[in-house]
Parts: C-alpha cells; structure tokens; sequence
C-alpha cells in the first residue's frame, strides 16, 4: 500500500466563495493528490483545506495552492477571527499510513524551500519540523499575526527558515510543519460575551491562566516566570470567540493529542466548567474532518455514561456520538463527508452489503455465478452474530437487570466485531471468484505467459479457499456469545439466540462446502491437508455448540 500523508493548509478566505473554489481547483487539479474536505468560516474569515496523497503529491498539491492563494488573497484588506499572518496561514503535513513522522517532515522542508524560493513568501517551520525548540509552537511563530510581520522579521531570532527576511505585504508569512493528527474542535456556549467563553478555555486548555494578586498584577515565580494555574486538558489549546455568523461565542480548540485528551473529554470538561460559570453548552462543530475512532470512542463513552450497552452497530455509535455533542448543532453533519475513514474510502468497496434486501437477492437469483453459496454463508453468519447481538443489547437493560448490563454489553459489543467481519466477508468471497475468472483470462500463447497464469491460478484459488475458511472461523467464533445468551439473556428472546445459532451453522457448513470444492484445484497438498483438518474439526464444533444452543432453547420454550 502507498503511503497517505494528509496535508492541512489553512488560508485566509472564509468568505468569496470564487476564490476559496480556485484554490480548491488548484488541489483537485494536481495528480495523485485528492481533495478530502473544504471547511469555509464566515467569521473566522479562514478556510480549512484536507487533502492526502503520496509524499510526492502532497507536497506538489498544497504548492500549487499556496501559489493560487498568494494570487487571489490579499492580507492588506484580511479582517477575521482567526490568529493568522498569511494567505495561506498554516500547512502542515500529518502522517495517515504507511507513512512516518520522518516522511511528513520531508515533506514540510521540501515545500518551504520551494515556497521562499519560488514564490518569494517567508516561511516558518514549527512543529516537529521546527529548525529551533522556540518555533516548535505554532502561537509562537505566529504572535503579533500579520500586523506584526513588518517588525518581527526585522529580528535576527526570528529570521524565516527559507525565503528572504523581508516583509511580504501581500501575502504575510507561512508556517509549514509535520504534526499529530490535531482535531480543531469548537464548543458552543448560550452566551455572546468572549470573556466568559475565554474563561471556559482558560479552564480547560493546557497552560490554562496566568495567577494575578490582589492588585490585578500577574504573578511571577524568581525566575521571572508567569505562575500559571493549569488547564484540565493535556494537549489541548484553545480560546474564546463570538461567531457573529451564529451569534455565539464558543470555546475553539486544537486537540493535539487525542490518547491524552479525546474529543468527549473535552467536550464534557467544557460542559463543567460552563456550569460552574452560570452557562451551558448548547453544542459544538467540528473544523475539517475527524478519524472514525473519535466518533465511536465518544458514543461508548457517553452511553457508559448512561449504563447502556455499547455493543451498538458503527452507524448507530456515530449517531449518538452527533446527537451526544450536539455537532449538528450549527450546520448538518454528514459522516461520509466529515470521517476519514468513509471520505478516503472506495466507493465500490462493499457493493454487495450496500444493497437493499430485494437487490441481494435478485442479484443472488441472476444468472451471474456470483454472489454464491459463498457469499451466502457469510451473509448468514451475520444474521446469527446479529440476532446474538440482539438478545445481548435487550438483555443489558431488562429492568431488574441493571447491574448486569455490562456483562450484557461486553458480549454485544464483541458479537459486533465479528458481526462486521462476516459482513466484509460476503463481498470478499465475491472477489475471490472474481480473482479465479480474471486469473483464468491471462493470455497463454508463450511458455512464460502460461507460468504466469498458471501461478495467479493458483494464487487466486488459495485465496478463494482462505475467505471460506475464514467465514468457518469467524461464524464459530460467536458460538460462545450465542449460547450465553440462550442460557442466561432475556429469557423472552431466547428463541432468537436458538435461530442465531441455526444460521451460524448454516454459515459454517456453507462455507465448509467452498472451502472443498476449491481445495480441489489447488496444487499445494500440503496446504490443502492442513486447511481441510481444521475445516473438518470446525465443522464438528459448530454442530455440538448448535446442539447445545438448542437444546437450552427448547428446555425454555
């Protein structure tokens, strides 16, 4: 797999949508590069770019939109929100997979030498690219903003990293960094007053304020140094704002670590401190796009909160997780247009579990080989997982049954991985036929293309007789959830842990048939043996758990 970095430039237009659409163009028109999300703020005048691509083409994307941005954006007439010194302010390099911090810090360096040198802008490396410990932080570089460029640059500490030290009026400076993954994150307050949204950001951000005597002078330590009163967020940076687009003022932060500080918590530590404060959080929005983890680890946490299972599917945890922090709050949130993970996705990954029931079927009823038996099996695993599930969920709020709902929840939330595996694996198998068909189509006119055909024959075929087999493992695997459920769940869904186990079994017999039938082509005995071993002993299993599933049902019923 190639390496994904994403780049995140931010430019200093929120409002001309002509402008904000060229620079866009400048990212979309740039080959190998692909164009993730486009955040506009009105208010905040800025607007929030993600892209991702090689270290090749990430670097060229975000060149050629820093060249449009000092085209059509003039910071002599910029007025906005935002903390910024440039037309394109920021732009930094994260990396996504297959890619290292190293890779991203390459990057930074390649694009500031050729933005100075090229484009005449000064530029700024800060984060892990810094060149110095006191460009690390991004405020740094950038205190004073714009108005204070003329000034700064003149300072031989503050001497940019490529281009000149010289003032570019029209376009400001630039800083470039490789960086974590940051979530820019803002929580919705029922005030207007900056001050009081100031004091919320106060409490939570990291350095949180400075301590002041009674005479409203700051505090010093025999340093010299500011005596600070720490926030209760590790990694997280933030302020207070109005956004007179909503009439709201809000806490706005980076969230720069999210193993320290995820997005619930600080969501939940502002919702504190504002009530602590005599307001409350009405809601928040997310800038630019989030990681699936974020979302489903926020829903979990807030149905914790509730004593409720968290054993939920990924559409139903992303949804609590919107209603929970209130992100549609100011505008929709659209997760196949705000998580990675779904915008970075194949749209025609997965075609076959996208279908409506009726399609599923009529496209199993065709006259096209595939979807099969194959397919089908692990499509009925997934129907027993699910009604396992099912009867965990019921159980893990059953009045009477409070103190049990996480015992209820660990089995529900378990049966989902394996659930969600099944249902990748209906469309897998599919593949695998469609691998033997492509594989059968090579040409064969010389010696060579025959070896080369033969060997992806079987290749495929291995793979083809792999997915089966992992279908068997998988289904099996939910045996154990089904029958504590039977034996110890809702006693008025027991009969739906009894018919969860009858398609497990389905699942694996099914499956079990695919695996022989393919093992039949393949050449390498060895291999066969030992698949068929397994296969035969799972097949055993299955029915003794089916039995035992069974008969608990019909000892209830």
């Amino acid at each position: 797999m190639n390496k994904i970095i994403e780049c995140v430039p931010n430019f200093s237009e929120g409002n001309d949508a002509a402008i904000i659409s060229q620079i866009a163009d400048a990212i979309r028109n740039t080959a190998g590069a692909k164009l993730l999300d486009v955040d506009p703020g009105k208010a905040t005048n800025r607007t929030v770019m993600t892209l991702v691509g090689d270290e090749n083409a990430v670097v060229e994307a975000a060149f050629n939109a820093i060249k449009k941005a000092q085209e059509l954006i003039d910071m002599r007439h910029h007025k906005g929100e935002h903390p910024r010194f440039g037309a394109t302010d920021v732009c930094p390099f994260i990396p996504i997979a297959n890619a290292t911090m190293e890779d991203c810090i390459a990057c930074a360096k390649k694009l500031g030498e050729r933005v100075g040198k090229e484009l005449q802008i000064p530029v700024y490396l800060y984060e892990y690219a810094a060149s110095t410990a006191e460009r690390k932080n991004l405020a740094t570089v950038r205190a004073g903003e714009y108005e204070g460029i003329a000034k700064k640059i003149q300072d031989t500490a503050w001497k940019p990293d490529f281009g000149d030290a010289k003032w570019n009026e029209k376009s400001g400076n630039i800083a470039i960094g490789a960086r974590d993954l940051l979530i820019a994150y803002n929580v919705n307050l029922n005030t207007t007053s900056v001050r009081r949204a100031n004091s919320v950001a106060f409490d939570v951000r990291e350095q949180g304020r400075v301590q002041k005597g009674s005479d409203g002078k700051t505090l010093k330590d025999a340093a010299g140094n500011e005596i600070r009163t720490a926030g209760s967020c590790k990694s997280v940076k933030g302020i207070g704002w109005f956004i007179e687009e909503y009439g709201v003022a809000q806490v706005s932060m980076n969230l720069t670590n999210m193993n320290e500080t995820p997005l619930h918590k600080a969501f939940d530590e502002c919702n504190a401190s504002a009530f602590h404060r005599g307001m409350r959080v009405t809601g928040s929005e997310l800038i630019g796009l989030v990681p699936l983890s974020a979302m489903l680890e926020a829903a979990k946490y807030f149905l914790r909160k509730q004593k409720r299972s968290v054993g939920l599917s990924e559409a139903e945890l992303i949804k609590i997780a919107i209603k929970s922090m209130g992100l549609d709050e100011l505008t929709p949130f659209d997760p196949q247009k705000k998580i990675i993970e779904y915008v970075m996705a194949d749209q025609n990954e997965g075609r076959l579990v996208k279908m409506d029931l009726v399609s599923f079927a009529n496209e199993t009823a065709s006259e096209s080989p595939a979807p099969g038996g194959g397919s089908i099996s692990a499509y009925c695993g997934a129907l027993g997982v699910s009604l396992g599930v099912m009867v965990a969920n019921l159980s893990s709020h059953k009045a009477g049954w409070d103190d049990r709902w996480e015992e209820f929840s660990a089995w529900a939330e378990k049966g989902q991985v394996l659930k969600d595996k099944l249902l990748k694996l209906v469309d897998e198998d599919t593949n695998a036929f469609n691998k033997i068909m492509e594989s059968f189509s090579l040409p064969k006119s010389t010696e060579e293309e025959k070896a080369l055909r033969s060997e992806a024959i079987q290749a495929a075929t291995k793979y083809a007789i792999e997915i089966p087999f992992e279908v068997m493992k998988t289904a099996y695997a939910s045996m154990e959830m089904i029958k504590e459920m039977a034996a110890n769940g809702n006693p008025n869904s027991v009969s739906d842990a009894g018919v969860g186990a009858l398609c497990v079994r389905t699942a694996v017999m099914g499956a079990y048939l695919n695996v022989k039938i393919n093992a039949s082509g393949l050449k390498d005995k060895t291999f066969t043996a030992s698949v068929i071993s397994q296969a035969d002993a799972l097949v055993q299993s299955t029915a003794i758990a089916e039995k035992e599933v069974i008969d608990i049902v019909l000892s209830k019923v």
